[in-house]
């Protein structure tokens, strides 16, 4: 049987298949060509997809096909690792549902206050997104009911397992409905996890798609260093190939806090994320990078997953992954959207095992440069400063506040052009907004002195 290329080709209601033209969703990726089908028919499903395939919209559309809006209960339940890929999640899924009256997506993530997300709960929702301990957090305390789930979705299955979350699963799935239908999205799916996760599923169909990317897509180069020289090679590549946003790959968190300082000594706008870090650090670590306010994002395999920058400039692989999977779920973070991609990998002698892994896992040669034929002068270092700062206002959706508010304020009361102001997010209890670096102090001080919505905040700029 061919499989269908295009959305309309698909048993969808015509008000989703008008909403997904609407958001340009014409063609399907593989995944979707090869999971939504076997969800319309119920089927339990093992997708095996690396990060931007498209899968968040592939299990989307299988939740929302089958949603009953009427029914005020949660009818499904997607379980993430990480808080970042909850929101994405989220977000996701109310772009999905924007053609389907009324339907509420409530997220249950760690980080942020219990009493709120409980009277949420109270008035119900048809679709909730949470990561593991907090939705273990809420069946202990009996805040939520998921005895009339339908569609229970696993997503990036195996950083869950990674981060120590498998006993979670095990309980969030036991507090499930029986008859329910499971979809297990994960970008690898070794025997220790297809075991583990026999008893969640019933006949489950397995679909995979090839993790590896279009040819030529993605420049892989290859750089041989000593380890303590390694650090300071990150430095060189990026004065010589200056992506505007990369992130560096580190295989642990000491090694990432390390690089991240000598960057930083350099003039060079680098973060670390690992971790360690409270939820609120990560949450901002990512805002500015997201909002270029960060020029390089020194960060763990796991710290990372999640994180979704539509356009990378670069990827270093500052320690080379043991894992070829890892290896290549990394370097497909650049060259998204058919853009030209660029993945930089730094190599010990020791490591070179794990390159020729990657050449047979490739089925290509790696391509070898010497850091020695690589230029760039000591006094370029500044131009590799993030070109916009962020100013933190402390106030968000908790005082009404919305992005136009903050923007009507910086392009009237502060006078700046509409081109000078970058992302702007709001939150709970703050908001962001990123200003191009040359003007940050002037808006600084004058967005601190006027009022916003009618109300002065405090304003504090993120360096």
């Amino acid at each position: 049987m061919q499989t269908a290329k295009r959305f309309s080709e698909l048993a969808l209601s015509p008000e989703m298949l008008s909403n997904l033209d609407s958001l340009g969703y014409l063609e399907m990726t593989d995944i979707q060509a090869e999971s939504i089908p076997v969800m319309l028919e119920q089927r339990d499903l093992i997708a095996q997809a690396k990060t931007g395939s498209g899968k968040t919209a592939a299990f989307g559309i299988g939740i929302l096909s089958k949603l009953n809006p009427s029914y005020f209960a949660t009818q499904a339940l997607v379980v993430c690792p990480t808080r970042e890929l909850a929101d994405q999640v989220s977000n996701e899924l109310r772009r999905l549902a924007r053609a389907m009256p009324n339907i509420k997506i409530l997220t249950l993530c760690g980080g942020t206050p219990m009493r709120p997300q409980i009277a949420s709960l109270e008035h119900g929702a048809h679709i909730v997104v949470g990561t593991p301990g907090r939705l273990l957090d809420h069946i202990g305390r009996n805040s939520i009911t998921l005895t009339t789930v339908q569609t229970l979705v696993l997503d990036e299955a195996d950083r869950m397992v990674d981060m120590g979350f498998f006993e979670d699963i095990v309980g969030i799935v036991a507090a499930c409905s029986p008859r329910r239908q499971t979809l297990l999205f994960s970008a690898t799916y070794p025997n220790d996890m297809r075991n583990a996760s026999a008893s969640f599923l019933r006949d489950p169909v397995e679909v995979k798609v090839e993790s590896q990317h279009a040819e030529g897509q993605i420049e892989q180069l290859f750089f041989e260093v000593s380890a303590e020289s390694r650090n300071a090679a990150v430095s060189q590549l990026l004065l010589h190939y200056r992506p505007i946003s990369s992130i560096a790959f580190c295989n642990t968190k000491i090694h990432c806090r390390e690089l991240a300082e000598e960057l930083q000594q350099q003039g060079i706008t680098a973060l670390a994320l690992h971790g360690d870090l409270e939820q609120r650090d990560r949450d901002e670590i990512l805002v500015l990078f997201a909002n270029q306010s960060c020029s390089v994002l020194v960060a763990t395999d796991v710290a990372a997953r999640g994180i979704d920058i539509q356009s990378l400039g670069a990827v270093i692989n500052v320690d080379v992954s043991k894992d070829t999977e890892v290896h290549i779920h990394r370097i497909g973070r650049t060259g998204r959207a058919g853009e030209h991609g660029l993945a930089l990998s730094l190599v010990a002698p020791n490591e070179k095992k794990w390159v020729r892994l990657i050449e047979e896992y490739q089925n290509q040669s790696a391509t070898w440069k010497a850091l020695s034929e690589l230029s760039a002068t000591e006094n370029e270092q500044v131009d590799l400063q993030a070109p916009m700062i962020s100013l933190c206002i402390s106030g968000g959706k908790k005082d009404k506040l919305r992005p136009g508010d903050i923007l009507g304020a910086l392009t009237g009361d502060v006078g700046l052009r509409k081109d000078q102001v970058g992302k702007i997010n709001v939150f709970e209890f703050t908001s962001y907004v990123a200003v191009e670096r040359n003007i940050a102090e002037h808006a600084l001080l004058k967005l601190s002195l006027c009022k916003i919505k009618g109300r002065q905040f405090k304003i504090r700029e993120i360096t």
